[in-house]
């Protein structure tokens, strides 16, 4: 007796088989890999998992580090997502640590002893509007973390976000754990920018994790030795040649000299005038020179003026922007920035005669469609200006190595050296609308003192994704893909489709 098996029940107890036994592959899998932590992080910066710095910081404690998040219970729903954030975020630091992170949330609650504690480290009690069951509520609470090493500690007074979280976190692992914190120092006098007037941002962003000071050289006639960076941010009045020399001492012995300069004083009447501080007469003999001029870009951004009782904003080219292909990307410093701001910038030269024995990077360039101007400054917006240097400019060079001394003092170590052709854009006024440019100088100051570990985290959030520019025949095929791609996919699907159905109905009829 022949036994006739439809094919389609035999089709069908393979697809059920098949079905079944996937199913099983998953539930084994997901048995297997309940204890193994692993997280995909398709975001093209790996925005929502820690870098390769923070998992090393994790990784390579000596000892126990304890970070306590405290959060109170009842804060308004919008702050829900919030803890779940900062949570998933201390797990990952955990996992990846072996154990030496001990993380925790405590709600402070009414325990007095607790919310003491917290007001001495500089955790402050919160409130919040909310708006519960139809009434109006003002309700205290905590969004806070504390991180302990030993005796040491570092408080997050608030988080109101996640996205630099990580950034604060390994930063302060990195500066408890650190056997030495290095010293930052700015440079005070000769009408240098006031740090709690004008810079107060990246004043207090650098206190955050170095040992800041002053350093005012009028009244103590020196440097310190223990001094790591130097920076003197906008300097208005000439250095005479005992505080050149006191300055070119540092640097070559191997010290950290940040200059932030500006060619050209502008006032708020928009008058223009050169400022010539002296910084040239070492400057020069290290191999770069800042000039007295004003660059103007094809790249730049909006500025707003008023005009009497009228106020309207325009395109401004005396604020040049440099975009990611005027970055120098193989220095970490600025490789992973989208843009900085330099508001009536001047050019820097580099001789490359004198600069031959160092390592030069070229940080920031203008596009190729700058134009210098060196006299008959016209910053109105409406300006005509046609008598200028058109090219492509150097805005900020780094070089390291050692440098030859003006004074013929004997350089004995290496020294580095960052110029920045503008001073402006560090300034309070402008980083309110430009947070970039504060990147920027972290990175810079970051590289000089610690590497670039915490360079990678904090660039990983970017703040500005400035369209490319493409050609006619490139928007043309764009268009007409956008226009006819689906209908010829959906028609080839159809008969695809088509075919492989009269297919099956074939063999069913063998």
């Amino acid at each position: 007796m022949v036994i006739k098996i439809n094919s389609k029940f035999i089709k069908k107890i393979n697809s059920t088989a098949l079905i079944a036994i996937v199913i099983g592959i998953l539930i084994v899998l997901n048995f297997f890999s309940y204890n193994i932590f692993y997280r995909f992080d398709l975001t093209q910066n790996k925005d929502y998992s820690l870098s390769k710095a923070s998992k090393r910081a994790a990784a390579d404690l000596k000892d126990i580090v304890s970070v306590k998040a405290y959060f109170s219970a009842d804060l308004p729903s919008q702050f829900l997502n919030l803890r779940q954030e900062v949570g998933d975020i201390l797990d990952e630091y955990v996992s990846y640590s072996g154990g030496k992170i001990k993380a925790e949330f405590i709600d402070p609650k009414a325990d007095q002893a607790t919310k003491q504690e917290l007001y001495a480290v500089g955790i402050p009690e919160l409130q919040f509007n909310a708006i519960e069951k139809d009434k109006y509520q003002v309700i205290n609470g905590y969004l806070g973390l504390l991180i302990k090493y030993g005796e040491k500690f570092q408080a997050i007074p608030v988080i109101q976000e996640t996205k630099d979280l990580e950034y604060q976190i390994t930063s302060a692992i990195k500066k408890l754990t650190s056997p030495k914190i290095p010293n930052i120092g700015f440079w005070q006098g000769n009408g240098a920018a006031d740090l709690e007037k004008e810079v107060s941002a990246a004043y207090k962003k650098l206190g955050e994790i170095y040992n800041v000071s002053l350093v005012n050289y009028a009244a103590d006639k020196k440097i310190t030795d223990d001094l790591d960076t130097l920076i003197i941010i906008g300097a208005q009045e000439k250095f005479n040649d005992n505080e050149l020399k006191a300055i070119d001492a540092f640097l070559i012995s191997g010290g950290s000299l940040v200059i932030l300069a500006d060619g050209v004083k502008v006032d708020q009447g928009l008058l223009a005038n050169k400022n010539g501080i002296g910084l040239n007469k070492i400057l020069e003999s290290y191999g770069v020179k800042l000039n007295e001029n004003l660059v103007l870009d094809a790249n730049n951004v909006l500025a707003s003026f008023n005009q009497g009782v009228v106020s309207f904003t325009t395109n401004y080219p005396y604020w040049p922007k440099v975009i990611k292909s005027g970055f120098d990307q193989n220095n970490p410093a600025v490789a992973r920035l989208e843009s900085l701001v330099l508001p009536w910038a001047s050019t820097i030269d580099v001789n490359l005669d004198k600069t031959k024995d160092l390592a030069v990077s070229y940080l920031a360039l203008t596009s190729d469609k700058a134009m210098a101007v060196a006299d008959n400054f016209k910053l109105e917006p409406q300006a005509q200006i046609s008598d200028g240097v058109r090219g492509k400019f150097n805005l900020a060079v780094a070089l390291s190595g050692k440098f030859k001394s003006p004074f013929n003092q004997t350089s004995s170590k290496a020294g580095h050296l960052i110029l920045v052709g503008d001073s402006d854009f560090i300034r309070d006024n402008f980083l309110r609308n430009y947070p970039d440019n504060l990147m920027f100088f972290q990175n810079v100051i970051d590289g000089l003192s610690l590497g670039s570990d915490l360079i990678s985290i904090r660039s990983k959030g970017v703040t500005d994704r400035p369209l490319k520019e493409i050609g006619e025949a490139v928007k043309t095929a764009v268009r007409y893909t956008n226009i006819f791609a689906l209908t010829i996919i959906v028609v080839l699907f159809g008969l695809i489709r088509y075919f492989l159905r009269k297919k099956t109905r074939f063999e069913d009829q063998l």
